[in-house]
């Protein structure tokens, strides 16, 4: 019985490939291989099938590969599975089995039909890698991403994952729940004169203090530098609320001894409640940031509930909208740009787009305040628009001062690019611009990527194919599984500037670097540090081996015309150093 299935091996030998070589390659393949015939019982597997299962040859010859099934599966899921397999001749996705000591694990299965000269089946071969290590580092990366480095709390994100869910719980029940928003009086000063030394590790213990007064169902996470969000979640009362308010306020108000020396500080918190204040929780955060803002300029170390009477100014809102569509049919917003340089070899590699807008009757306005006005008016296409031309103009004069194509890379509004039109109009602008895509690079963040996946990944193959690069912004904040890597044609990964703001200090920080500049590796993708501003973090970035990096220890961003004049300096610093 050996000797023919042996001689079934030999016959799914490729065509005019020796058969020995073929053997060799069998046995010492580390993906595991196992065949069989048209009953689906196994005739073959190689030694990797052995180390990664458990069993032996001789164990499984003659079974069927029901030995290995988990029990996760259901029946339809294994009938879909042949069906494909019957109609395509392929099927491949990820999978739960077993090993023979009863363990549960993951592995990527490819199986194929095997057909003769005439075109019918004659046998099976499944081909699959175990998963385990991969999940485990993946889960890994997840967590340490969704964790404060710092205070040990959650992040901004994980906050946001966590609201969304527990927001999404409460939709048909009558549950009332209340976010804080805490911002600590007069951090800044403590830092100045203390050192950021003392002011982490007040933080560290702000953080341990707020924590002893919640319970383990509610929320607590660093939302800023020295700001903090809790969800206190099913409340009956709002006084609840308030009383979790004052008592954080005493908690934060008795002393820290830092270096054997006794620090005093005081915080304004702001409160809002759902469902009344909103129905996510970006509208909870927001209106608790207004609460939290007015007991700070009304004499701090204060609460206040959020009401009407914070609502954003309604003058400003109408002015904001006039100026801003002003600003857009007069084409007045502008670039500037920031460098990004190739630290390896030292050279300028390109440069980030970022847009400025200064109004005659509102002064500088900050890109957050009107880019978001800009999506919430439906003023972002328009804007985006000019952005992508102004962006291409400066790009022509670029090359004409200094005769070389250096990329740029443009930051994305999430809205606009869910928008239908988004890919026509950009590349309609840049037809209209005569500007070739492939020296352009997309910057897209996280949230932007993960949301309606399908759809997102056809719009992705669109602009590859256009020639444009694509870019994962504030990488590492961790929205999700980090398999949506494999999905989408991605370039660079940008790590997040939270990371590398204290990558020298924090070694959690260091281990979260390394783990994406080496996943982004193994996957083809080159890395990209934004946010350097010291010597020592450029030198620990090239030393993990990140090869690009950006941040004001080159350069803060430059209008375009200063441009040319950076590159004649930086040409000419790199000659002195040679």
């Amino acid at each position: 019985m050996a000797d023919q299935r042996f001689v079934e091996m030999e016959e799914l030998t490729i065509s005019g490939f020796p058969i020995e070589l073929s053997e060799k390659v069998f046995q010492k393949v580390a993906e595991v291989i196992m065949i069989t015939d048209l009953s689906k019982r196994i005739l073959h597997v190689n030694p990797a099938f052995e180390i990664v299962t458990g069993f032996q040859r001789d164990e499984v010859i003659g079974h069927t590969p029901k030995i290995l099934q988990s029990g996760i599966h259901k029946g339809d899921f294994y009938q879909s599975m042949w069906m494909e397999v019957q109609t395509t001749g392929e099927w491949q996705g990820e999978i739960w089995n077993r090993r023979k000591n009863g363990e549960i694990y993951p592995e990527w299965l490819n199986i194929m039909a095997i057909r003769d000269n005439g075109g019918e089946i004659r046998n099976y071969c499944g081909i699959f890698t175990d998963l385990t290590d991969r999940k485990s580092a993946e889960k890994e990366l997840k967590e340490m991403a969704l964790t404060d480095s710092l205070t040990g709390v959650s992040n901004r994100y994980d906050f946001a994952e966590r609201m969304q869910q527990l927001l999404k719980t409460s939709e048909k029940y009558t549950i009332t729940h209340s976010l804080l928003f805490l911002d600590l009086d007069r951090f800044k000063q403590i830092n100045d004169s203390l050192g950021h030394d003392i002011g982490d590790r007040l933080l560290v213990e702000v953080s341990q203090r707020i924590r002893e007064l919640i319970k383990n169902k509610d929320i607590i996470a660093r939302y800023g530098g020295d700001e903090f969000v809790i969800a206190l979640s099913a409340i009956k009362h709002p006084r609840e609320a308030a009383h979790l308010a004052e008592s954080i306020i005493d908690a934060l108000g008795r002393p820290f001894l830092l270096n054997e020396e006794e620090i005093y500080i005081s915080t304004s918190i702001g409160i809002s409640l759902y469902p009344n204040d909103g129905q996510t929780a970006d509208e909870l955060l927001r209106k608790a940031d207004k609460a939290m803002y007015f007991s700070k300029e009304n004499g701090r170390n204060q609460f206040c509930f959020f009401h009407d009477e914070l609502k954003p100014s309604s003058k400003r809102h109408v002015v904001l909208e006039s100026e801003l569509r002003k600003a857009i049919e007069l084409k007045t917003v502008k670039m500037v740009y920031q460098p990004k340089i190739d630290i390896v070899n030292n050279r300028i590699t390109g440069y980030e787009a970022l847009v400025r807008w200064e109004s005659e009757k509102l002064g500088q306005v900050s890109p957050a305040e009107f880019i978001s006005h800009a999506e919430a008016s439906g003023l972002i296409a328009p804007l985006s628009e000019l952005i992508f031309e102004k962006v291409c103009e400066d790009f022509i004069q670029f090359n004409m001062e200094r005769g070389n194509k250096a990329p740029i890379s443009i930051n994305i509004s999430g809205m606009h690019f869910q928008q239908s039109q988004f890919v026509s109009t950009l590349k309609s602008v840049f037809e209209r611009m005569n500007c070739q895509p492939s020296f352009f690079e997309l910057e897209l963040t996280e949230h932007t990527i993960m949301a309606n996946g399908t759809e997102t990944a056809d719009k992705l193959n669109e602009l590859k194919n256009l020639g444009f690069k694509i870019s994962v912004d504030d990488f590492g904040t961790g929205y999700s599984s980090l398999s949506y890597l494999h999905r989408f044609p991605i370039d660079y990964l940008k790590i997040d500037r939270s990371f590398i703001s204290n990558i020298n200090g924090i070694k959690e920080n260091e281990l979260i670097v390394n783990a994406i500049i080496n996943m982004a590796a193994s996957l083809q993708m080159d890395v990209i540090a934004e946010g350097a501003e010291t010597a020592e973090q450029v030198e620990l970035l090239r030393r993990l081996g990140c090869g690009i990096v950006q941040g004001y220890y080159f350069s803060k961003p430059m209008p375009a015309e200063s441009v040319s004049y950076f590159v004649e300096e930086w040409n000419i610093s790199q000659q002195e150093r040679v």
